[in-house]
């Protein structure tokens, strides 16, 4: 499929603004993310069109603490005192559409998000800025093929509400009770759970084994890599060089890099 395909997904660009977001209220799910919904009047004309949207979360150094949003200049982003807060991609999982954004924060040791996650309580207040770019991608694909870990569980929640395909394909990075239990069932889709921590470089030989089984048609596909770099990586060029894939219909992103 050409680049100019009319069915290839269409990149867009957001108005970028900061918002403060305040903790309305702070669920355990699956026992391994924090759901937690935020209000604010600053989320009048928020805006997510695209399931893996990417906002720009910011951390105050201390729980419960405040921050002041940055200031726009013709230079750039410019924040107080020249020191820009601890941040951190998240998908938004769902928006009302005026004044209540949720997210789940998967629950890690060590991470900035995920130890003010833990402390959260309502009434806390961040800060948070975009989505800047969206990649709309059609709902229909007869194909589509998703890989992840859990850091990319969200996504695949908010795609499936809106997914058409005959078929469907997930190989979650990710254990299958803690799976099933966070996305529920999922009626006419492949899943397979490849392990909870496993989606690392040097072990995809039975992930890519498992893919050598899925037959891709000529079009009407859509790929989705999301996870460790190094592994998306592979796993993009193996679309690419090994199968064929139009690189356009392959939507490889890192979500996080292994130390």
């Amino acid at each position: 499929m050409p680049a100019s395909h009319p069915r290839a997904p269409q990149r867009v660009r957001n108005e970028l603004r900061f918002r403060h977001i305040t903790v309305a209220s702070k669920t355990l799910v699956a026992g391994v993310f924090w759901r937690i919904e935020f209000t604010g009047s600053d989320l009048a004309g928020f805006n997510s069109p695209a399931f893996d949207d990417h906002i720009k979360v910011f951390f105050p150094e201390n729980a419960g603490g405040e921050l002041a949003l940055p200031q726009m200049t013709e230079e750039g982003i410019i924040w107080p005192n020249g020191v820009r807060p601890a941040a951190r991609d998240y998908t938004p999982l769902k928006f009302n559409g005026s004044d209540s954004l949720t997210l789940d924060f998967y629950i890690h040791d060590g991470g900035v998000a995920s130890s003010w996650a833990a402390a959260a309580q309502p009434g806390d207040r961040i800060a948070m800025g975009g989505p800047r770019g969206s990649c709309i991608a059609p709902v229909d694909y007869a194909c589509q093929i998703y890989v992840c870990d859990e850091t990319g569980l969200p996504a695949f929640m908010r795609r499936y509400a809106e997914m058409q395909a005959q078929t469907v394909h997930l190989l979650a990075f990710a254990d299958e009770s803690t799976g099933r239990d966070y996305l529920g069932e999922l009626p006419n889709v492949t899943v397979s759970w490849l392990g909870s921590g496993a989606m690392q470089a040097d072990n995809l030989a039975p992930l890519i084994a498992q893919l050598e089984q899925i037959t891709l048609p000529p079009d009407e596909y859509f790929i989705w890599l999301t996870g460790e770099g190094e592994a998306v990586k592979q796993l993009s060029d193996y679309f690419t060089r090994h199968r064929g894939a139009h690189s356009d219909f392959v939507r490889a992103v890192a979500y996080w890099h292994q130390k």
